[in-house]
């Protein structure tokens, strides 16, 4: 059995070792000590980078962040902070944190700037898309930074390095960041600049573990000792780092889980031949599940059975309403105006047409009531 395991791993060594396809060691430190710097065109490109980003997204176009992506130099002092930890380069360390600080500051800068000036200031779903970093950002650039550190340590690079730049997006978070500085909007500035955090950090960890895996040589004065220190205060960073990513991570998880479980009791007790479902708006603050139905009046007691059914979709502590009416075109019309109200401030606006529909409705019963009632009086 020790035998039939010791084959099976050397044969795994053999088809998942990097080494033999290692470029030059002192080649691919050169490399990247040549992207670490940021002065005169290396400068300017980034600046023509940021306005690029900064304008995709203000008209949420894809396709310009992506070539942002491309054109931005961003990743050199990155990953020039990884290669330094690894090697235990203190200098070089030093000379990317420097560049990677002034790299930032004009990036927020030039965003800011362009912010300031744009007419438009809209929150467009690509500027939101970077304001709550999750643990699959984390992912995105640890996988990310270790493809592209594995391109860059080893030949036959291919398409890698641009792929790279475009997975693990660190324009679009500084753009974002200088568009809540431009507008006040702290918590977007915040979450834009801790998904920046997140990418360098990971960027760099992943570029730590593949100077580890491709054994690069580290420097003579740097002791056992020391690189056990290094790693050590290395870890603790990125398990901080993670922790809030971790947090909004689990809320995500609750959130789809919570949505999934509404899709699930409206799909399974709802459908009721002549009655359809038009919208639904559950709040988890409120513990409230709002449902508006057209077509065929469903009556009190068929709702209070499927009230007593929500426990089974985990939705046992919220209240249930159902709002139905008469005027079943109007509702419609009226459902499909709600249903594109998904701004924040027009939150306020979507509760109170709700509650006009509802008041309505109640009204209508009332008058049904008042109508049934006058022929009693007139025999009398």
């Amino acid at each position: 059995m020790k035998e039939i395991f010791d084959l099976l791993r050397a044969e795994l060594r053999k088809y998942f070792n990097p080494l033999p396809d290692k470029e030059e060691e002192t080649k691919t430190i050169e490399n990247i000590k040549s992207g670490v710097s940021f002065r005169g065109a290396q400068l300017w490109t980034l600046v023509f980078a940021i306005f690029i980003a900064s304008l995709g997204l203000n008209v949420n176009s894809t396709a310009v962040i992506i070539g942002a992506m491309l054109i931005s130099p961003l990743m050199g002092p990155i990953i020039g902070m990884g290669l330094a930890v690894g090697i235990g380069d203190w200098t070089l360390l030093k000379t990317s944190g420097k560049n990677f600080l002034v790299a930032t500051i004009i990036s927020i800068i030039t965003a800011t700037v362009y912010f300031l000036i744009s007419p438009f200031n809209e929150v467009q779903s690509e500027l939101l898309a970077r304001t709550s970093p999750t643990l699959y950002d984390v992912m995105i650039a640890f996988f990310g930074g270790a493809a592209g550190f594995m391109a860059t340590g080893t030949r036959g690079k291919g398409n890698v390095i641009p792929g790279v730049a475009i997975a693990t997006a660190l324009m679009p978070p500084l753009c974002t960041a200088g568009f809540g500085l431009a507008t006040g909007r702290w918590m977007y500035f915040l979450g834009a600049i801790y998904l920046f955090y997140i990418n360098t950090i990971f960027i760099s960890l992943s570029t730590f573990l593949g100077t580890r895996l491709l054994r690069f040589r580290r420097h003579k004065h740097l002791t056992p000792e020391r690189a056990r220190s290094v790693q050590k205060y290395f870890a603790v960073l990125v398990i901080v780092t993670m922790i809030p990513a971790a947090f909004v991570t689990v809320d995500l998880v609750r959130q789809s889980l919570f949505r999934r479980n509404v899709s699930n009791f409206i799909h399974n007790e709802w459908d009721i031949t002549g009655t359809q479902i038009l919208s639904h708006e559950a709040n988890r603050d409120a513990h409230t599940l709002q449902l508006i139905a057209v077509g065929q009046e469903i009556p009190e007691d068929s709702i209070e059975v499927r009230r007593k059914r929500m426990g089974t979709y985990h939705l046992g502590d919220y209240q249930l309403q159902v709002i139905q009416g008469t005027q079943t075109d109007s509702l419609i019309r009226l459902g499909q105006r709600i249903d594109q109200m998904s701004s924040d401030k027009n939150k306020a606006l979507r509760n109170q047409e709700l509650r006009i529909i509802e008041l309505e409705n109640r009204l209508q019963e009332l008058t049904n009531e008042l109508d049934s009632l006058r022929p009693k009086e007139e025999e009398r």
